[in-house]
């Protein structure tokens, strides 16, 4: 399968660049580790499938649980998003302005549906609802990835969801981060690299997702 493929072309790549440090990996599994790699080899697997462009190659070296480089790629839409942590956020070989002060009101925010897990649904839909309400409009592309990066570009104003995995996540909030964006787990503390439950947002827009977040139901 593609994503197999795609995986193990920078299996190799990382083995040889990087050898000793460990994977973490979609379709491989791994090992987490202080130092480590978390690779996406195909976010976007259901648009990808049905001829949808919102596809990409996600892949973040973590330090200390935090992105420190990370790259995400868009094959389909010839769009390349590179960073390192103190080094500037990138698209297309340009770098990313900071994040622009916006009013909430006027903000579009990315989401993605827990379609793979409806029993997080009592918590999302609340969110989402009142999202509607608090932003112009929402968008679900179907890849988080690009979601993020671009969150970071500005495309987007920020970006929520739950249950996603560490390679879904960390080059792209690493893009967030280098572009003055703040990055959070719904309950404002930084367990997003772990749970998956990310807000990632220009500050006004991240503001308000965790005032909506902390209102929502657990499940």
């Amino acid at each position: 399968a593609t994503d197999r493929r795609s995986e193990a072309a920078i299996l190799e790549v990382l083995a040889r660049d990087s050898p000793g440090v460990a994977v973490l990996a979609e379709e491989g599994g791994g090992v987490r580790a202080g130092s480590m790699w978390a690779v996406d080899p195909l976010d976007g697997t259901t648009n990808f499938t049905r001829g949808f462009p919102t596809v990409a190659v996600s892949v973040a070296l973590l330090e200390s649980g935090m992105p420190a480089v990370g790259a995400v790629l868009a094959p389909f839409l010839q769009l390349e998003f590179t960073v390192s942590r103190g080094g500037g956020a990138y698209m297309n070989g340009e770098r990313l302005p900071q994040h622009r002060a916006i009013e909430p009101a006027s903000a579009v925010v990315a989401t993605g549906f827990p379609f793979r897990d409806k029993a997080l649904l009592a918590r999302y839909l609340p969110v989402m609802e009142r999202a509607l309400e608090r932003f112009e409009d929402l968008r679900r592309a179907g890849a988080a990835a690009l979601d993020l990066a671009w969150t970071a570009s500005g495309t987007f104003d920020g970006f929520f969801e739950l249950g996603l995995h560490t390679w879904d996540v960390a080059a792209g909030a690493a893009l967030v981060l280098e572009a003055g964006g703040r990055v959070t787990d719904w309950s404002g503390g930084d367990g997003w690299i772990e749970t998956g439950n990310i807000i990632a947002a220009a500050p006004a827009v991240h503001e308000v997702l965790l005032e909506l977040a902390a209102h929502a139901p657990e499940g």
